[in-house]
């Protein structure tokens, strides 16, 4: 009978078990760690969203919480199942960059109040960035029509400036 090649007795009994792979520790192990943060960050989605830049290209705001346009069309979106009904939306042509954006005109009877060609503030819909509800493709909402608060209109508090 010929010996193994190794025996128990001649290795450390860590050698026999997988040893996890840790953080660097010491004292000079801060490059490291930082290094190793910076560019495990980046997986995480909301970093990555509110780092990268793609706010600024894609981001028919660019960053901003509103934006003026003018109206180019009036159009019905019907609601997603299992909701039956035609929503009331405008098609707004912004005046920063030229991009077209659809914006839910909300309450009953306000796309009354909008007239094409009108300058209309709009904001963003409540989801950053998503559609709201049952209303698809629509991520803005109509804030003021000419100058005029939309809500101040429907209450009727004030009345749609002619000019």
């Amino acid at each position: 009978f010929s010996t193994p090649f190794f025996s128990f007795s001649s290795f450390p009994l860590f050698f026999y078990f997988k040893m996890a792979k840790t953080k660097p520790r010491g004292i000079r192990a801060a490059r490291k760690l930082r290094n190793h943060r910076r560019e495990n960050r980046w997986a995480d989605k909301n970093y990555k969203k509110a780092h990268s830049g793609t706010v600024w290209k894609h981001n028919p705001f660019q960053a901003a919480s509103h934006a003026k346009g003018i109206v180019v069309e009036k159009l019905g979106i019907e609601a997603k199942q299992p909701n039956s009904a035609i929503r009331k939306a405008c098609r707004v042509q912004l005046i920063k960059n030229g991009k077209k954006i659809t914006c839910f005109v909300p309450n009953d009877g306000c796309l009354n109040f909008i007239d094409e060609n009108d300058e209309v503030l709009v904001a963003g819909f409540g989801r950053s960035g998503h559609a709201v509800g049952d209303i698809p493709g629509c991520r803005f909402k109509v804030v003021k029509v000419a100058g005029a608060s939309l809500l101040a209109l429907f209450k009727g508090k004030k009345e749609k400036p002619r000019h």
